[in-house]
């Protein structure tokens, strides 16, 4: 199905040719949807910050902020009810899919763009506080989840996954309104880091930037030629074992989708009344950490409960056997990062 051939009303389609249906042919745009109010609510922040510079936005294949570019990315799923609907049913989730964290995300994305447009990561004090902004980007990071180093925006301890990131949550932070960061990181090392973002923005304050974002950013949804079956068959792939449904089919195989006499317990209530054994014996026997396992347990239940799977008291040899291999095989003490 070409360009001229998709209807207005595409969105009506039956679900299979949706999928079929190229992202660039969908002629989506942000404005006259719920993303604009957003994005203006996002520039009142920063005028209350006395911050002139506002990042533009486009359309993107995930939450961006190319490198070294002032400008950012926004899902092309937000952009209509169907596709937010499509994605939910893809991927289980909709990264931003709501106003709170739909603007928390933009915040953190703002943090970016002004590093960028005011090459805030050249400075020496800056890679003093956040580290090298030269520092390789890896496919996973290694973390300290209650490090006080690092503020606490976007969850999954991001901050510390890379310098960038490191100053964006910590923009993010101290651009909220009502966000009693001098209080609520109080002794903490990272509110060294949050006073140096004040300084730096009554620096910049009313300064135009430095670096003016592209005409053609990259990962545009206006030049996506993917169908969006192929879309998601991408995005699934590249999340591995970050995707929700990741563990579905073993999960299926270890219960039961039906009650009965043999299996009458939720599975996702079996799991919780022996999580702590499962975290203390998983841990032992593949040495990861009970942080680690205890978090990938939580997974398992969440999917339990969303397949609505049954199990028994006999299935908990079987299950430790499950979650010691599951962990053997998939984790590695890492978080992957966002692009």
């Amino acid at each position: 199905m070409n360009k001229k051939q998709i209807p207005k009303n595409w969105h009506r389609l039956p679900e299979e040719q949706i999928l079929q249906l190229r992202v660039r042919d969908l002629n989506l745009c942000i404005e006259g949807t719920w993303l604009a109010p957003l994005i203006e609510r996002l520039y009142d922040e920063l005028e209350q910050k006395g911050l002139t510079f506002r990042p533009p936005c486009y359309l993107a294949d995930e939450w961006l902020c190319p490198d070294k570019e002032p400008i950012i990315g926004i899902p092309f799923c937000l952009a209509h009810p169907r596709l937010k609907r499509l994605e939910k049913k893809m991927m289980l989730e909709v990264e931003g899919g709501t106003e709170s964290t739909c603007i928390k995300l933009l915040r953190h994305e703002c943090g970016h763009t002004y590093n960028y447009a005011y090459k805030l990561y050249k400075r020496t004090r800056w890679r003093q506080l956040f580290g090298p902004f030269t520092f390789r980007y890896s496919a996973s990071y290694n973390y300290q989840p209650y490090s006080r180093r690092y503020v606490s925006h976007l969850g999954d301890s991001y901050a510390q996954c890379h310098p960038d990131e490191d100053f964006a949550e910590t923009f993010a932070v101290w651009l909220a309104p009502g966000n009693r960061w001098e209080e609520k990181y109080k002794g903490w090392p990272a509110l060294k880091k949050l006073r140096y973002v004040d300084h730096i923005g009554g620096q910049i304050a009313g300064s135009p930037p430095l670096v003016s974002a592209e005409p053609n950013p990259p990962w545009s949804a206006s030049r996506m030629t993917s169908t969006l079956a192929a879309y998601y068959e991408r995005k699934r792939k590249t999340l591995g074992t970050e995707f929700r449904g990741y563990y579905d089919t073993c999960l299926r195989e270890a219960f039961s989708d039906k009650p009965d006499s043999h299996r009458p317990q939720k599975a996702s209530l079996f799991l919780r009344e022996h999580r702590p054994l499962l975290v203390e014996q998983v841990t032992r026997w593949t040495e990861h950490r009970k942080y680690d396992i205890q978090q990938l347990v939580t997974r398992l239940i969440q999917r339990c409960e969303a397949l609505n799977l049954y199990a028994s008291g006999e299935d908990l040899v079987s299950t430790t056997a499950l979650v010691t291999a599951i962990a053997g095989n998939t984790l590695r003490n890492v978080r992957p990062h966002r692009k």
